[in-house]
């Protein structure tokens, strides 16, 4: 039986003693028929209207209170029960379950807050981040993760990790150093991973440091000392030696003489000086890699850029593969430079097949997830080993200073991308490809 019937059945039987000494009296009396009924009416009435009315106060605040459960368990802890008075018993109850929404609403706010801040921290650190569940699926990434892949968060959620290049990330002993080819280029990174839980369920959590930049940087700066320390030793021969030079030529022409002998020391000096000159060049051309400013970022459009670079270049002629109107914000010199630099190389490997001319140099883009991809294509004869063309001083021509590819990759790395250089498979010739994030943040 219902529990509201069941209230209504003893309200109603408390008072039925009452109405049947009621009913004997007037029934047993001298009143008319008529009297009769209605006192039976005016009795019955308040009899029943009193039970029922007892039992709405009774039902309607446990009613009351099952809906604010029912609301509590869908998460809106926003409603409260007026009418709570310590003094009595259901008073108390409507008071403890006020205390109770107020402070589950005032832990809801703290989680709230503390997932805003630990998705703003997670977003900030330059570590990539993944969660996987049991089925190896993604569940969670953060921004870095994202920027690492290419793609967007509801792009790649859901998705097995091994289609997405990390099911070796899942295995193994950690931490450790691994090579992962991520958004096309093969780069180095420290991998740890631990494990969480969600609604009962264990997922394995992997983070990813990239280790390349680093060790881009650190080599750059060990780079950097050295040629500090090079430029002023040479320097400080350099400079003596040219005095000197000057002066003794300076002497030789004010009072000239056929003497072999003083031809000779002419001749000489002039070499002398000629290769200090040169000497000075080739040094400063390398302190380049210490001196390169912060970018200064301004909109670039692709099409523009690559179309006025590859325009300079007249021993081979360049095609371009046009890709998606896109801008992008960059230094513009920086990149000049840059491009410059992979047409060059490109040309000139090319030339080494083919002196006439007649080689392939192409150029061309597309965009992927949040990066634009520039590649510069030849048909030359390739190279043993790509890690050593971007190490400073490394050159494999005749007349290369070798700082061309290390100084590109700066500036690539600068801009918060990253370049790479590899053979093309079973062709001839080797693939520059450039990549860079299409906004600026």
């Amino acid at each position: 039986m219902r529990f509201e019937r069941q209230i209504l059945i003893r309200l109603l039987v408390i008072g039925l003693v009452a109405f049947l000494v009621s009913m004997w009296f007037v029934w047993t009396s001298d009143y008319s028929i008529q009297t009769q009924i209605m006192l039976t009416v005016l009795i019955l009435l308040p009899w029943v209207g009193f039970a029922l009315g007892l039992k709405a106060k009774v039902v309607f605040p446990l009613r009351t209170i099952s809906n604010i459960l029912e609301a509590i368990r869908e998460g809106d802890y926003s409603l409260r029960i007026r009418g709570a008075n310590r003094e009595d018993a259901m008073g108390e109850l409507i008071w403890e379950v006020n205390a109770l929404t107020r402070s589950l609403q005032d832990q809801r706010f703290g989680a709230m807050e503390a997932m805003a801040l630990l998705r703003k921290t997670l977003a900030q650190i330059d570590v990539a981040m993944f969660g996987f569940n049991q089925e190896g699926k993604l569940c969670l990434v953060n921004d870095s993760g994202q920027q690492v892949l290419g793609k967007n968060e509801k792009d790649i959620l859901g998705l097995h990790a091994k289609s997405l290049g990390l099911a070796s990330c899942l295995d193994g002993a950690t931490p450790r150093v691994m090579d992962l080819v991520l958004a096309g280029s093969m780069r180095r990174w420290e991998l740890r991973r631990t494990t969480y839980r969600e609604k009962g369920v264990s997922h394995q959590l992997i983070f990813l440091s990239d280790l390349t930049r680093t060790l881009h940087e650190e080599e750059r700066l060990a780079w950097k000392r050295l040629i500090k320390i090079i430029r002023h030793e040479i320097n400080n021969s350099l400079t003596p030696i040219q005095s000197v030079a000057q002066t003794l030529l300076t002497r030789i022409k004010r009072d000239p003489s056929q003497s072999q002998g003083q031809e000779d020391i002419q001749e000489g000096l002039e070499i002398i000086a000629a290769r200090s000159e040169e000497l000075g060049r080739f040094i400063a051309s390398y302190s380049k890699l210490t001196r390169l400013p912060d970018p200064i970022f301004d909109k670039v459009k692709v099409y523009a850029w690559i179309q006025h670079v590859t325009g300079l270049e007249k021993r081979v002629t360049v095609t371009i593969y046009t890709g998606p109107d896109v801008t992008i914000e960059v230094d513009r010199g920086q990149m000049d430079q840059l491009l410059i630099n992979l047409v060059a190389n490109a040309v000139e490997a090319s030339l080494e097949t083919k002196p006439d001319g007649d080689g392939e140099v192409v150029v061309g883009w597309f965009v992927e997830g949040r990066y634009l991809q520039v590649w510069v294509d030849d048909d030359g004869p390739g190279f043993d080993d790509s890690r050593d063309v971007f190490v400073p001083f490394f050159t494999t021509k005749a007349k290369g200073s070798g700082i061309g590819l290390a100084l590109s990759r700066q500036i690539a790395e600068a801009h918060g991308g990253h370049l790479t250089l590899e053979n093309k498979p079973n062709r001839n010739g080797c693939r520059a490809c450039l990549w860079l994030p299409i906004a600026h943040s």
